[in-house]
Formats: C-alpha cells, sequence, structure tokens
C-alpha cells in the first residue's frame, strides 16, 4: 500500500456539513423575516424552491458568469420573487444574515474530530476549499477546526479553485511536497477528485449519500471512519 505523507481535505460538504448548517440558518431567517406572513405558504417550501436557485447561482460564480455579491443576493431576491414578494431590500437583509449566520454553525460530519485528530497523529494535514474567505474562515475557527490543519487554501485568497490544477500546485508548493506524498479526500467528484487526480494526487471520494459514480477514484468511503481502514 502507498505511504502518503500529506493529507488534503475538502471542507463544506465533507468535514463541515453544509446542508444542516445551511437548513438551520434559512430556519432561523425564515422566522426572523415573518416569510408566512409575506404569503410563502411554509418553509419546507421556501427550502425546496431556494436550493435550485442557489445551485444555479454557486454554477454560474464557479463559471465567471456572477460575482460574489449577485450569488449573495440575486439568489434570495428569485427565491421571493417566486413568492410573488418583489423586494430587494428584505433580499439583501437575507443575504447579510445568512453570511453571517451559517457559517458560525457548527455541525460537522460524524466522527470528524476523532478521525482528524487519529490522521493528524500520523500524517501532515491541509485542506483546499472553494468559497469566500471570509465566510470559510469563519467555518473554520468557529467549528475548532483551526488546530488540526497546517495550511489552508481557500480559492477566493489564491486567485484560483477546484477543479484547477493550479489551487492543488499551490497547495502541494506551500506544503513542501509533491503529488507522490499526496491524498486528496473530497465529496464533489468534479471539484475533488478530477481535480486531485489531474493534479497527479491520489483521491478518496467521501460519498455518504452512496451517489452511482462512472469513473474510479483510488478510493471510496461512505463514512469518515472509514478512513482509518487504509490511511
Amino acid at each position: 500500500m502507498k505511504t502518503y505523507k500529506h493529507i488534503f481535505f475538502d471542507l463544506d460538504h465533507t468535514i463541515w456539513d453544509f446542508e444542516t448548517n445551511s437548513l438551520k440558518a434559512l430556519q432561523q431567517i425564515f422566522t426572523e423575516e415573518k416569510l408566512a406572513a409575506l404569503g410563502v405558504p411554509s418553509f419546507a417550501q421556501f427550502h425546496v424552491t431556494y436550493k435550485p436557485i442557489n445551485d444555479r447561482y454557486w454554477s454560474k460564480y464557479h463559471n465567471g458568469f456572477a460575482t460574489k455579491e449577485q450569488v449573495r443576493v440575486n439568489r434570495f431576491a428569485e427565491t421571493l420573487a417566486e413568492f410573488g414578494i418583489n423586494n430587494l431590500e428584505l433580499a439583501e437583509r437575507m443575504a447579510h444574515s445568512y453570511v453571517s449566520l451559517s457559517p458560525r454553525m457548527t455541525a460537522l460530519f460524524p466522527d470528524a474530530y476523532e478521525v482528524l485528530q487519529y490522521l493528524q497523529s500520523k500524517y501532515s494535514l491541509h485542506l483546499i476549499t472553494n468559497g469566500f474567505a471570509e465566510v470559510q474562515w469563519i467555518k473554520i475557527e468557529n467549528s475548532g477546526l483551526r488546530p488540526f490543519f497546517e495550511h489552508i487554501i481557500i480559492s477566493e485568497e489564491v486567485g484560483t479553485q477546484k477543479p484547477d490544477k493550479e489551487i492543488f500546485e499551490i497547495a502541494m508548493n506551500r506544503a513542501f511536497t509533491n503529488a507522490g506524498e499526496c491524498i486528496m479526500i473530497g465529496d464533489n467528484f468534479n471539484t475533488d477528485i478530477v481535480g486531485a487526480r489531474n493534479a497527479g494526487m491520489d483521491q478518496v471520494y467521501f460519498n455518504p449519500k452512496r451517489n452511482r459514480i462512472k469513473e474510479r477514484a483510488t478510493y471510496v468511503v461512505n463514512s469518515l471512519n472509514e478512513l482509518k481502514r487504509f490511511l
């Protein structure tokens, strides 16, 4: 079995439970802004409407067709518009609340701390994450994750994002290592697995939802605890 020296982790949906934390923040905003009184039938309907709009804006951002501010505000403006609420001021207020609340939520995937402690005793650990820098740093600090990682590479800070080969090369350069000593762990097959493979790294596809995959990764796990089997 190959011997690694450096492990690179993705953050959202891999260690930090994005869906749980986002849901909590959105529920709080729904209540505080009294959206039911404005005509939104239920939080469930709000959330099921918001989710594809949010995904579409993130896709636009990653492909260079939307700015950071457009992602933040327009996803809420368009969601509200679906319920006949055309109120930019409200959308801006919700955008501000979401960016303030969601990264301060602290739900992690099961066994995250235990597995990180185990791996930290054997390897150098690092993070490579796409996202807005100020938001990602709040997540990392508030969740108590900062002490586990020697280097934290955030796409907005380095000017390139996964799956671009360059961000993986930046990460390896900062760790004074090469692809042969590294393995990348992440939940997004394109950005984490294909991106790492193109940079020459081995990969672990974190697949808690047991999605069907058409391509191979070096390893596939359905829980973080499974990493102990081979790392």
